[in-house]
């Protein structure tokens, strides 16, 4: 059998002062898969997705993938499995121009020459990034430095995608542009976000976590569609949205 993209068992986290922002998460993600992970602030969404490639230790539980445990030892290649895509876009880009910043990650694992060119090549081009590649990324739009974020990534070729609110402040159509990035990408993918409607756009699956724990984990159309539910934890749907059927 193929061993789950992800599988988290009996996660937990506290916090230096003493906060627990994990207690006991459990979460199996199959290859391929596309879930959301949604809850209120302070429900230990951002904690979790920074335990899957090592940010963060876990004060006890475990963390596996693709089969691998995350330990110090395998460090460096949970982190070459799993791409982390931050919410600002400023914790990503930090060089002189785009193409410097794409560079950066794949070169840290050991990529060089004609096989880096042919890297940020590609992942400029898979953002529609292509024609920016020489300019700083202090003159880009928001949703452009959004896809130069992206691309820092994906040019890492990772297995994995977690991408923490990848719609926050996008107008319109940058939104709907990454959303066709990210739709037409082959990654598993964990979508971390408070934005249900970009959720039932990318996601076949949701699961909400609350108080550190996973209190709903089923198809997004069943979890979106029940309004009890996302009342309980602080979500809800934009006036007027109609949950997609899956």
């Amino acid at each position: 059998m193929t061993a789950p993209a992800i599988r988290v068992e009996q996660l937990h986290y506290r916090y230096p002062d003493g906060r627990v922002a994990l207690d006991g998460v459990d979460l199996s993600v199959a290859p391929g898969e596309r879930v959301a992970i949604l809850g209120p602030n302070g429900a230990g969404k951002t904690t979790l997705m920074l335990h899957l490639n090592g940010v963060l230790s876990a004060t006890s539980g475990t963390v596996e993938i693709s089969g691998i445990a995350l330990h110090r030892s395998t460090l460096r290649d949970i982190r070459r499995r799993v791409g982390l895509v931050f919410q600002d876009p400023d914790d990503q880009l930090f060089m002189p121009t785009v193409a410097q910043d794409v560079a950066f990650g794949p070169a840290n694992f050991g990529v060089t020459g004609d096989a880096l060119t042919a890297r940020v090549r590609t992942a400029l081009e898979v953002v529609g990034m292509a024609e920016h590649g020489d300019r700083s990324p202090a003159h880009l739009s928001g949703g452009q430095r959004r896809r130069a974020a992206l691309a820092t990534v994906l040019a890492c070729e990772p297995e994995i995608l977690v991408l923490d609110e990848p719609s926050a402040n996008l107008d319109p159509v940058a939104r709907r542009e990454l959303a066709e990035t990210l739709a037409a990408l082959p990654a598993t993918m964990i979508i971390v976000t408070h934005d249900l409607p970009y959720a039932a756009q990318l996601c076949d699956r949701a699961v909400i976590l609350d108080g550190g724990v996973v209190v709903a984990d089923d198809t997004v159309s069943a979890v979106l569609s029940d309004s009890a539910l996302l009342a309980a934890h602080r979500l809800e749907l934009p006036w007027g949205f109609v949950v997609p059927a899956r």
